[in-house]
């Protein structure tokens, strides 16, 4: 039987868990040879061990330059060239108020949802667009167009994460390299543990979020369309 994803790769950022698992899972399900990145060396192993015998473990922290160039060269060395797909998934969250946010945590949060997401695509773009064939996809959030408050520098970086999607949408188009956005609201990951949502009047409970596997069947979608077909922008919420 052929696969929508035969011949492909693909990257997946922040993989070793939650959301970023989900899709490494969904896009080697759909036929991909996927690498997963991610901080962490015992679960990265893991997790790549769960979602295949092919599946390539690359520990890299998106925030820091030298550790995204390591990555993607070993990348390129095991893939043969640059990965077809690149999902950008590792981020951070927290909720705090502006007034108590620590400049550390406000940085911190720019760094994995921002900057991070930057490092990777400027890494991969140059092969995409010589090959004329890649697709990034970009994993917002609610939060990335809606106010919520204690999202001081989770909205913050998540909004300046949709301008750089926005930019690169543009910039792309007639390029042969397309660019997505899927923003999901709440979703069950493990993020939630330290504020226990379903204890705070105004929060979606757990049992009513996304499921992790919603938001990777998204990205499925996304990737598996025609290449003369962009889906710019997903935006995923708990019907």
């Amino acid at each position: 039987m052929t696969l929508p994803l035969d011949g492909r790769t693909a990257a997946v950022t922040g993989a070793s868990r939650g959301i970023g698992f989900a899709i490494a899972a969904e896009l080697s399900g759909a036929g991909a040879r996927v690498a997963l990145l991610a901080r962490n060396s015992q679960s990265l192993e893991s997790a790549a061990s769960a979602v295949g015998s092919d599946a390539l473990p690359v520990v890299c922290d998106v925030r820091d330059p030298a550790s995204v160039a390591g990555a993607t060269a070993a990348i390129e060395t095991q893939f043969g060239d640059a990965p077809h797909i690149l999902v950008c998934a590792a981020g951070v969250f927290t909720l705090c108020p502006v007034a108590d946010t620590t400049p550390d945590e406000f940085a911190d949060a720019l760094a994995a949802n921002l900057f991070g997401p930057f490092l990777i695509a400027r890494a991969v773009l140059p092969r995409m667009l010589t090959r004329r064939d890649g697709h990034l996809v970009l994993i917002g959030s609610v939060a990335d167009r809606h106010i919520f408050p204690e999202n001081g520098a989770y909205s913050a970086s998540k909004y300046g994460a949709r301008a750089l999607w926005e930019i690169l949408r543009v910039e792309l188009r007639g390029s042969g390299v397309r660019a997505t956005l899927v923003s999901p609201g709440p979703t069950d990951t493990a993020v939630w543990d330290p504020h226990d949502p379903d204890a705070r009047e105004g929060f979606v409970p757990r049992a009513a979020m996304l499921r992790i596997e919603s938001v990777a069947d998204a990205v499925r979608y996304a990737v598996t369309r025609p290449a003369g077909v962009l889906i710019e922008e997903l935006r995923l919420s708990p019907a």
